[in-house]
Parts: C-alpha cells; structure tokens; sequence
C-alpha cells in the first residue's frame, strides 16, 4: 500500500518540489578546479542512463563533452530524467564516492568534491558508475559509457539522444512506492485514484519524454551562466 504520506493539503503540491527536509539543505562549497588536466573540446562520450527498480524501464541516452565536471554532469542528469534538484545527490565511480561536501557534516568521510573532476579524468568506454538522488527516496541510476568518440568544435557540450518515460514524481517513496502508485493511476475505481491523481498534478503521463524540451535546457551545458542557473538556490 501506498504511505499516505502522498496525499494531504493539495497547497504542499506546488511547492514540494522546493520543499527542503531540516538537516538535508544543499551545501555547495565553491572550489576552484583542480589545473591538472587540460581540457579536451574535441571528444565526447556516450552515455546510457537507467534508473534501476523501475518497471518499464525509464532510461536516457546522451551525448556529453568530456572536458564537463561531475558536477556538470549532475545537471545534466538532472534535466535529461526530469529531476527538480530537490536533494542531495552522489556518484560513485570505482568505488569512489563524489557529490558536495558539507564542512559542517561530520559523520563519516566526505565525498570527493564532484566540482573538481571531469569526465575525462573518470571515463572511459564500458565505465561503469551510480548516481544516486534523494538519500531518501534511494533513486539509483546506471550510468554506462557505451563509448568515446570525437566531437565538431560546434557540437553541444551535452545532448539527450533518446530516451523513454518520464521520471517518477518527486517524493513518491522510491521504486516500490512509484509502482503503487502507478498501480492505483491505473485503476480509477481504486478509492485512492481521486486522490493520488490530484496529488501527481494533471500533467503527469509516465509513458511521456519530450526529447526536444530536455535538449533546449541543456543549451549552453558546462558554461558559467548555465552552472549559475542550475545553481541559484543552492547554499553556500
């Protein structure tokens, strides 16, 4: 059964989305890049993205710059899937882990800061790496690098190629949640459909991927104007 959690005020639907959990707030600490590797405009990877313990599969496909940081590529995840950057989030990558540290946490190690690595440092064909979104909600994907090619000097520093499904909604409890809920938008003589369709809003269609409006948000991917767009409400 759903947790009925998902229903309640329909005023807290606008806003959930920039809802903030006490002890959760993004913390992003501003580090210059590290001037050990050149950058490379020229080469580009193949990315396929899935979101694992999701049926039908939701999955994208891009095309991303090499010379990006991980934290660019947090942004781009971000738009390609259709995530609102509402929680925190981390990569691992050969058993490393990379996201935003905070100063002021001090339990366990800190992640590696993603701001001051690029792909080309971590990437190569058939890598293999996790991005996790919403420690809560243990939004798990699968980013494989299906492989390394070359790229015009005029080519977008990041592009959605393909894909399929929308991104579950945020705060739906995770893969088992998001299926209930699918199961009961299924089903309109479930007693909870009124309420759960109303709480998704009445533009959610799961089956839904609009490939040209996630490659108009990703115009002008890896610039300084773009990361302060992405980035304004982020604490520092």
């Amino acid at each position: 059964m759903i947790n009925a959690s998902f229903g309640g005020n329909p005023g807290l639907v606008a806003v959930r989305s920039f809802r903030v959990i006490s002890g959760m707030a993004k913390k992003a600490k501003v580090i210059a890049l590290r001037p050990t590797t050149p950058r490379n405009i020229h080469g580009a990877y193949i990315l396929k993205v899935a979101l694992r313990g999701v049926k039908p599969p939701i999955w994208r496909r891009l095309r991303v710059a090499t010379d990006l940081t991980l934290r660019d590529l947090h942004h781009v995840l971000q738009i390609a899937l259709g995530w609102t950057d509402s929680h925190l989030h981390e990569f691992e990558i050969g058993g490393k882990r990379y996201g935003m540290p905070d100063p002021q946490e001090d339990i366990g190690p800190s992640p590696l800061d993603e701001q001051n690595y690029r792909l080309i440092e971590l990437f190569r064909k058939g890598t293999r790496a996790e991005y996790l979104y919403d420690f809560g909600d243990d939004w798990r994907h699968e980013v494989v690098v299906e492989d390394a090619v070359s790229s015009e000097s005029d080519a977008p520093t990041a592009q959605c190629l393909a894909g399929a499904r929308a991104c579950p909604p945020e705060d739906c409890h995770g893969p088992h949640g998001y299926a209930d809920l699918l199961e009961v938008l299924g089903n309109p003589s479930n007693k909870r459909y009124a309420e759960l369709r109303e709480w998704v809003g009445p533009y959610f269609a799961p089956e839904d991927f609009d490939l040209a409006f996630v490659n108009r948000e990703l115009r002008g991917a890896g610039s300084a104007s773009w990361r302060r767009k992405r980035e304004q409400f982020y604490g520092s």
